[in-house]
């Protein structure tokens, strides 16, 4: 059965997760989502109490094609989410920022939002984001961004489980019931793409 797949969106920088170009995808941060998700699973973005945006619906995307991090760099569906630095906040932000060495074996991070300052590789990042070298993509999602929605008072309390209560890193172990309701209500929004800007663009 699909599953279904909510985290804390903390940082809403149009980065993880990137929607841009008729894709969102998924390549940096959350390794166990991107490491374990299959095609046909769902992911919600849940906005977090820090920003305002607690109960509400950052994002959901329906998995429907994977990538190991090589082919994501190389496909020519994806050049213009390669980040670039001096371009437009979209620019800035992409997300398409691993590829191997020639050793075949170390990692290249492209100066990004990942990367230090100076534009230099920040190892911990790369250890992390690298701990699955996998890219989920979809073009069936919606991204509110800084219009979040609410999320419905009957998710909040289905049973006494909340579907935003996700823990620190993510949740997946939902009732049955409750996952195939709040997917389908996922679903009924997919097809409207960008609903909004990324809301830390505006903080």
């Amino acid at each position: 059965m699909p599953r279904l797949y909510v985290y804390i969106v903390r940082h809403d920088i149009g980065f993880a997760p990137n929607p841009f170009y008729g894709f969102c995808t998924l390549a940096t941060c959350k390794s166990g989502i991107r490491g374990h998700a299959s095609v046909g699973d769902w992911i919600a973005g849940i906005g977090s109490k820090m920003k305002g945006q607690q109960g509400k619906l950052v994002f959901a995307m329906r998995v429907e094609e994977t990538l190991c991090y090589e082919q994501y760099w190389c496909d020519s569906r994806f050049q213009q989410k390669k980040p670039n630095r001096v371009g437009s906040l979209k620019q800035r932000y992409g997300d398409n920022i691993y590829h191997r060495c020639l050793d075949g074996k170390s990692w290249i991070q492209e100066d990004s939002r990942h990367s230090l300052e100076d534009g230099s590789p920040n190892m911990a990042h790369v250890k992390r984001d690298t701990a699955a070298s996998r890219v989920l993509l979809s073009e069936t999602f919606v991204y509110y961004g800084c219009r979040a929605v609410e999320i419905p008072d009957e998710f909040r309390d289905w049973d006494g489980q909340d579907i935003c209560e996700c823990g620190r890193n993510y949740r997946y172990n939902f009732p049955e019931d409750l996952r195939k309701a709040f997917t389908t209500w996922l679903r009924g929004q997919a097809h409207l793409g960008i609903a909004g800007e990324p809301l830390d663009w505006s903080l």
